[in-house]
Order: C-alpha cells, then structure tokens, then sequence
C-alpha cells in the first residue's frame, strides 16, 4: 500500500472515532480499502469467534501444536454452517472466507505417493464442500517448490484460489521459490520471512513483496499479536496478515486423572481448551480500521463463544 494512502488511511481512522457508532451487527470498510486479517484456527467454534468478531477470513485446520494438518469434514461442515448463519444476519456485504488447510501430516513437507493421493482427494472434497480456498505447500528432497505435484493439486482445485503456507520459509532458495510460485498461478505465500517469527524475518519479507510486485500476495505470519501488528503492518504495508490470536480456558472436565496423558513427552494440558479470542480478534481488526463489532450469540469477546 502506498504511503500517501497509507497517511489517509490512518486520518480516515483517528476521525471515525469521532463519529457516530455504527448499528449493531454492521460491518464498517471493506476489505479493498484496507489490509486483509486472516485468522489462523483448528475448532469450529473459533470459526464463529473470528466471524463474531468481524475477520476477513480464516485458515481452518486442525493440530496447530503440529503446524496445522488437515481439519475433519465434519469440522468444516460445522464451521462453515456456523459462519453461513453469521453471515446471513450480520455480515451480508463482507462474509467470512473459509480456507482450508491441507497437510496430511505434522514433520516436513516432502510427502510419498500415498501422501500426496490422500491431499489430493482432500482438496477435492473441500472443493465440493465449499470451501473458499485451498491452503497447501510441497517441496521436493532439495528444498525446492515441487512443481509438478503443486501443479496437479492446483488444477484439482481451480478456480479456487490457493495459498502456499511456511512450507515456503522451508525451501532453500526464497527467490527461487517465488518466481517458481507466481508461475504456477499460486494467490498468496504465507511467509515468516524464513525465520521463527515475522519480526526477525521482516527484512526478507519486504524484499519479497517489492520483488512480488502485486502479481502474487505476500501475507506475513508467524508471530504476530497486538503488540507488534502496528509495528510490522508499519513497516511492510502488506495486502494481508495471518494472525494466531487464541485464548484458554479450563475444560469442562472436574475429575483429573493426573498421571494419564493422552500426548507423547511434549504436550499440551489434558484440561485446558483453546480457542480462537473474539476479544484478540476484534482488537486486531480495529487496527486495520474496522469498527467494532457487536454479534449476536456471544457478541465481541465471546468468553468462549456460544454456549
């Protein structure tokens, strides 16, 4: 984005506080006029949250302790039942995308022909159920985008449009990468710019939107939060950001059995749930120029969502 539209950007926002509130359940700009959030997640109910909370589009998977695998059908089909009802009485004008992420497995993102099968028919079902995009990413043992593979999926999917995830910040030539992406007509690369976090990745991620040049979307994510957004979105004026804003609460479990653990060695607390925070989110989206948003059924902040 411009920084001349960048500057009015930020005047638009600092007088819309001085307006009048908007009515409930009403959505304020669009998605054209400012950066698009989207919302990284593995539960239906964190769909409903992000949705509440006025998110642009989600990223739906399941394990995030992995990295995001592929979600169950049954997830998707709950979620997206969820957001429909949402966007019917709330958010007509801006509905809430669903992208779906498929990854058969946790580990690196080199797959075997049984693998690669199973991604395959889970684009296509995900495609059938209506889903709004294909999240995916498979690399050759040199580090390399796998061609040939990413072009079959793309094809299986079409015209839906697709997003490489970090399997990018995986491969050993980020340049390479790009233009091996941009010429199979991917949309967008989820990037940390080949390190831990965005924050220490920001110098390549700028090289990579300047080097993109509008004809791919660079959507940096990995470790961004309220407390350094401004910071990040600042520096890289990127289209859209990926965002991971959770919050736990105890489960409803009352007895715990404290020596069983239905995990390996690491692992995360038997009785604790996570999920996406209508709070954070809302937070988040008011940075961007959003106003915020009331929804009905749990409303901004949900505490968890409905009941």
């Amino acid at each position: 984005m411009p920084s001349d539209k960048h500057s009015l950007w930020h005047h638009q926002n600092r007088t819309s506080k001085r307006r009048r509130p908007m009515s409930l359940n009403t959505l304020s700009l669009q998605p054209t006029q400012r950066p698009v959030i989207e919302i990284c997640l593995e539960d239906a109910q964190s769909v409903a949250n992000a949705c509440r909370a006025g998110a642009d589009r989600v990223e739906l998977c399941s394990d995030l302790f992995e990295g995001g695998c592929t979600p169950s059908l049954g997830t998707f089909r709950v979620a997206r039942r969820l957001a429909c009802e949402i966007n019917d009485t709330a958010r007509k004008d801006n509905p809430l995308k669903i992208n779906v992420m498929i990854r058969p497995r946790g580990g690196d993102f080199c797959y075997s022909n049984e693998e690669f099968q199973v991604m395959l028919e889970d684009a296509r079902i995900f495609k059938e159920e209506g889903a709004d995009g294909i999240v995916f990413g498979i690399l050759t043992p040199e580090g390399n985008v796998d061609m040939e593979r990413s072009r079959k999926l793309i094809e299986a999917v079409k015209p839906l449009p697709v997003t490489f995830h970090r399997a990018f910040d995986m491969t050993c030539d980020p340049y390479k990468a790009l233009d091996d992406l941009i010429a199979l007509g991917v949309d967008r690369i989820l990037t940390s710019g080949q390190e831990a976090t965005v924050v220490e990745g920001l110098d390549l991620i700028e090289e990579l939107i300047a080097k993109a040049d509008d004809r791919i979307i660079i959507m940096p994510g990995c470790g961004i939060s309220e407390r350094n957004f401004e910071k990040i979105k600042g520096r890289l004026k990127a289209k859209e950001y990926h965002v991971f804003l959770p919050c736990e609460e105890q489960s409803r479990m009352s007895f715990h059995p404290g020596h069983i653990y239905m995990g390996g060695l690491l692992r995360q607390s038997e009785f604790m749930v996570s999920h996406t925070s209508c709070d954070r989110v809302s937070n988040i989206m008011g940075m961007v120029g959003m106003a915020k948003v009331f929804m009905p059924n749990g409303g901004v902040g949900c505490k968890g969502g409905s009941k």
